[in-house]
Formats: structure tokens, sequence, C-alpha cells
């Protein structure tokens, strides 16, 4: 799978009321990601207009001040079974 290109978090709008980040995209739209699957180790936000994707760079301990912003704590990890 390739990327059309890297984008650090910091670059990235965050939205709180759809925990979600984007960047625009060259086609007019924008690519996005949830919070949760970044939490959960996605790193790849796609355009829901075109084929493009990039690669989100971030640390997962970024996402804390992010879910602060939001309002909500993140996702509890599932245990073992």
């Amino acid at each position: 799978m390739s990327t059309y290109d890297q984008i650090e978090i910091e670059d990235m709008t965050f939205h709180p009321e759809e925990q979600m980040f984007t960047y625009p995209c060259p086609c007019g739209d924008r690519f996005e990601i949830l919070i949760d699957d970044m939490f959960d180790g996605e790193s790849i936000a796609v355009c829901p207009s075109c084929s493009l994707m990039v690669d989100v760079i971030f640390e997962p301990e970024d996402l804390q001040e992010y879910y602060e912003k939001a309002g909500v704590a993140p996702p509890e990890p599932v245990a073992a079974s």
C-alpha cells in the first residue's frame, strides 16, 4: 500500500466534536482519521472522495492531549481472556 505523503499529527486539524483529525487533500476534500483508530494503532488517513491516503506520524502518548480537548477518556484496553 503506497501513501501520498507523510503528515505530522501537529500539522493536522483536530475536530473535538467529531474526535477526528483532518488534513486538506489535493482533490479539494480532506483526509480523515478518527482518534480512536489512531489509539488502536492505525496511522493511515484516507480521503473519502479519491483514492489518496497519507501516513500520519505520531506517538501514542501524543493522543492524550487530544482526548482531553475532546473531553473524553481514551478507550480502555481490552483484557486478554
